[in-house]
């Protein structure tokens, strides 16, 4: 709450950039009297009626006392916000804080203000009231307000839908003519739902307009051929754009219209039409100057492939920032600065606007990359991949977001969510600025398709020119939090392409069981252990030897997905030479015509290359010259012959080099490639699915171990868990706890004590541990538990370390004690440094370890795992998000790899997991609940057959830290 010595300092942390429904950006900020002219002239250009609207009476101006009363505000009481685009009001609101009768109050004591909007009609329809709503009633909550009212006119539909589709519990009521409205400002689950879905909107639209414009201008296009403009200029061109292309430099000669058979122009103000995206490739100390000659223009939005920013160095972050704030004054949104540029593959749009030379085979994938070089790499491998024998798969769009300083991730998620041509989405991310949105994205995005990632940067800072919030969170904890979302988390680039080929190409399997079969009994082997140590079920293999033909592979295949005890199958087959032999062409339409009459079943070929000793070997069978064999050391192949060898061998790599270096561009041959809407003599039948083909088998057991992991995924989520209630639970008892340690400091971990009575309001019950200073403190303390007993060290370096020595067990009388005491002192010093408690022996069980945390970027966390060094050797911890559900908690037991010793490995008995699991579904809700409990420890919990015991707990309190998910919709500040 504010005192009266700062009530009218300016916030400056109130304002914001906000996307709006349509892909436009605006500035949210409190009005100020410097704003007098701005609103005088904001009000002149809104129409009668909306005046009428907003006063209930004609009311053409604004008197002096009028705006000196809009323009005066002590940002408590009486608050007015503005969106502005450029210098110019497009909208605002204003609260005034009332009392009993509608009378204006001051204080706390008055919790409820008048709130009235009014948005020029130019821009009506854009959600803009609805972006206002969202930062004004944070506004209130901020200064206690926790009520709005309204009053608006029957005939207003337009504001009653803004105030009644806002989500809020409300009242209604009609009186004199005028609905009023009122409504608590506190978030709801559907007032979170509505404002979710409104980002969802304008952020998929924001990049809709970069990805789908009707008219590109390419800024920065050389005079002579060569230089990154020039280049995008032709690969716009070649790529068969459907709308209108300009170029622009403001070095051409005066007359010259046109460039490349572009029609050409000085700047972008000469352009005597609409431009919708520019593309920005001029040196960075003259981006401002284009920037401001486009927000003129009223272009939409930039791809800026400039370099010379974040990434080099802290001059480079302050031009960023600049240009961020820059565009964003003109309503513009920014993909780069240093972007690869982006594609869009649509028969409707044909956009090459990228460094890419070739446009890439349209398809169903959508590829982000944050690295302009892995953006290569991947479009390359996809590239080569998506064709071959076994049919075609491209890709639907591309972005390379260079230092992301706009346009992220998280935008481009919101877009393909509801991209009807995206079926699979593949990111390689560097660093991600959002983890708490991005996971929340992601989880919904995965439940519609899925999104495979890869991570680059996981061991060390991210890139320089990539402004991240710091995360207190190992990349193997962010991993699981995003595996726990539905997204499938892969170690390479190699396995994201494997990974999107299967996903985009194939249904999932329904299961982990796996049936093989191929002409190789040993690559049926290989594929048999690969499947084993990727955790699938797998059948042994079938071996249909090297005479097999085309047939028999046909009925293999049918008879395997046939058999109702297999999910999937993969087919491995190797060359064969002699008469006889199977061709390529043979056996993918064997292959082909298989999986189509059961679609219902992933099929994956593991087709080994020889490359050109295949060739050769088929060359020396006959004894006819060789068309094309003059021409150099790679004739065309005769029919049935490897005819696509390269495009399948995945850039010639071995086949067991998982990260074998990706081809450049130019290794891309011209007779790899065909014309984009040509339909290739290999591809599948319409309505079937083509079949991936790998070249070794761990990486198609890999691809298909990840599918297995996703389609559990996805029918675990179709049914989410619930988070349990528990009767028993003192939560207003908890939070007065908090609240009165809390004001004793901004900080603390809790003495014993406090620890134990906060757990024991959510039913968590610590045994009592005892200080032991001498030995007689020691005896009294175990007559006052009951023996048996444990003697425990609980100085730093020998806590939870009981490989040390620094606990003894099972101390049944005085006598044992003593001697126990007598040599805990004498190994490790004296009982100053020892700390020494007593604790009354607990069942014996398996020792494991509970904590909950706070992370600034991510959110709340709930690990667990086994307690004890070897467990933390291996960082066998398991992770999820907070709020924990039942199905969470399940699954979090079982995810680590010491799991078994939980159910009766090697004949011990099982322990009590359902009394674990309530325990972590407790801490979760007392986090979950509390957010000043920033960081719980339970360490060790002693699970046993019948029960568990918490026989050590610590808890530290800190004023909770800010939620950006539970605030209004903003872009990241700049």
């Amino acid at each position: 709450m504010q005192t009266s010595s700062d009530r009218h300092e300016y916030p400056a942390h109130w304002e914001a950039d906000v996307v709006l429904r349509d892909g436009g950006t605006a500035r949210i900020r409190p009005i100020t009297a410097d704003d007098a002219e701005r609103l005088v002239s904001f009000y002149e250009q809104v129409s009668d009626e909306s005046k009428y609207y907003r006063f209930f009476a004609p009311y053409p101006r604004l008197s002096a006392k009028d705006v000196h009363r809009f323009t005066h505000h002590d940002f408590v009481d009486r608050v007015g916000l503005a969106a502005t685009v450029g210098d110019d009001f497009i909208g605002t609101v204003r609260y005034d804080r009332i009392g009993a009768g509608g009378r204006p109050a001051t204080g706390a004591e008055a919790d409820e203000a008048e709130v009235a909007f009014l948005v020029q009609d130019a821009h009506q329809g854009r959600g803009v009231a609805s972006a206002l709503l969202e930062h004004i009633a944070a506004v209130a909550r901020e200064r206690d307000i926790r009520r709005f009212a309204a009053e608006v006119l029957p005939a207003n539909t337009k504001m009653i839908k803004v105030f009644t589709d806002a989500g809020y519990t409300q009242k209604r009521s009609f009186e004199d003519g005028v609905v009023r409205l009122e409504f608590g400002l506190e978030p709801t689950d559907r007032s979170l739902a509505v404002q979710y879905a409104r980002e969802q909107r304008a952020e998929a639209r924001s990049v809709q307009r970069l990805l789908a414009p009707g008219a590109v201008a390419v800024i920065g296009a050389g005079r002579t051929p060569g230089g990154v403009g020039r280049s995008i200029l032709g690969n716009i061109r070649d790529g068969g754009f459907t709308g209108r292309l300009y170029a622009v430099n403001g070095a051409l000669p005066e007359g010259q219209k046109e460039l490349d058979g572009v029609p050409a122009f000085r700047s972008v103000r000469d352009i005597d039409a609409p431009v919708d995206v520019a593309v920005v490739a001029v040196p960075a100390e003259r981006v401002p100057e284009v920037v401001a000659e486009c927000g003129a223009h009223d272009v939409q939005g930039l791809v800026v492939v400039s370099a010379g920013y974040a990434e080099s160095g802290p001059e480079g972050r302050d031009r960023q920032r600049a240009l961020v704030r820059q565009a964003r004054s003109y309503g513009m949104r920014i993909i780069g600065p240093n972007s690869f540029g982006v594609i869009n593959t649509s028969p409707e749009v044909r956009l090459n606007a990228s460094l890419a030379p070739d446009m890439p085979r349209a398809g169903r994938i959508g590829l982000f990359a944050q690295s302009g070089a892995i953006g290569v790499a991947l479009l390359s491998r996809l590239h080569r991949r998506g064709g071959g024998v076994t049919g075609v798969t491209g890709l639907s769009t591309f972005v390379s977001s260079g230092n992301r300083a706009d346009v992220s991730g998280n935008d481009v998620l919101q877009y393909w969510y509801e991209d009807a041509d995206t079926d699979v989405a593949l990111m390689y991310l560097e660093s991600i600025g959002n983890p708490r949105k991005f996971t929340r994205l992601a989880r919904r995005t995965a439940a519609a398709k899925p999104l495979v990632v890869v991570q680059g940067a996981r061991h060390g800072a991210g890139p320089r020119g990539h402004a991240v919030r710091a995360t207190q969170l190992p990349h193997a904890t962010v991993s699981a939090l995003l595996r726990q979302a539905g997204v499938i988390r892969v170690d390479t680039i190699t396995d994201l392409v494997d990974a999107g080929l299967l996903l985009a190409r194939q249904p999932l399997p329904a299961g982990p069981r796996v049936a093989i079969l191929g002409n190789s009994e040993s690559l049926g082997l290989l594929t048999y252990d690969a499947c084993l140590a990727e955790g699938l079920r797998p059948h042994p293999p079938q071996d249909l030897t090297t005479a097999a033909s085309a047939a028999d592979f046909h009925a293999a295949l049918s008879r395997a997905l046939a058999d109702d005890s297999s999910d999937a199958v993969v087919v491995t087959a190797i060359p064969s030479v002699g008469e006889g032999s199977v061709g390529d062409a043979a056996l993918a339409e064997a292959l082909r015509s298989a999986a189509a009459e059961r679609p219902t079943k992933p099929v994956l070929v593991v087709h080994v290359e020889l490359g050109g000793l295949a060739e050769a070997l088929s060359a020396a069978t006959s004894t006819a010259p060789q068309p094309g064999a003059a021409s150099g050391p790679d004739p065309a192949p005769r029919t049935g012959e490897r005819a696509e060898a390269r495009a399948t061998a995945d850039e010639g790599a071995p086949a067991d080099d998982k990260d074998a270096p990706a081809a450049s561009p130019e290794d891309v041959r011209p007779e790899d490639a065909r014309p984009d809407d040509a339909r290739p003599d290999d591809a599948p039948p319409e309505g079937t699915h083509p079949l991936p083909a790998y070249p070794a088998a761990e990486r198609a057991v890999r691809a298909l171990a990840q599918a297995v992991a996703y389609g559990q995924w996805r029918r675990d989520a179709a049914e989410p868990g619930k988070v349990p209630e528990y009767e028993d639970i003192d939560e207003r008892g908890a939070a007065t706890l908090i609240d009165g340690l809390l004001a004793r400091g901004q900080g603390l971990t809790l003495t014993t004590d406090a620890t134990c009575e906060l757990l024991a309001a959510y039913g968590v019950h610590v045994h009592r541990a005892l200080p032991a200073p001498t030995p007689d403190a020691a005896v009294e303390a175990a007559r006052a538990l009951g023996h048996p007993v444990a003697l425990k060290a609980t100085a730093p370096h020998l806590r939870h370390r009981a490989d040390l020595g620094g606990v003894r067990l099972d101390l049944a009388d005085e006598e044992q004690l003593r001697r126990a005491y007598a040599e805990l002192t004498e190994l490790f010093g004296n009982p100053e440094e020892l700390r020494p408690v007593v604790q009354r022996m607990a069942p014996r069980g398996v020792d494991t370890v509970v904590r909950a945390v706070i992370d600034p970027a991510a959110g709340a966390v709930l690990s667990f795992g086994l307690a004890g060094a070897a467990s933390q050797l291996l960082g066998d911890m398991a992770h999820r998000l907070i709020p924990v559900t039942d199905r969470d908690a399940t699954s979090l037991v079982r995810s680590i790899r010491t799991a078994p010793l939980l159910f009766g490995w090697r004949g011990s008995a099982p322990v009590d997991t359902p009394a674990l699991e309530e325990l972590m579904l407790r801490v979760s809700r007392l986090v979950h609940d509390h957010p000043e409990v920033v960081a719980v420890t339970l360490e060790p919990v002693v699970v046993a057959p019948h029960g568990i015991s918490v026989l050590g707990a610590s808890v530290r309190l800190a004023p909770p830290p800010a939620r950006d998910d539970l605030g209004p919709r903003t872009l990241p500040a700049y």
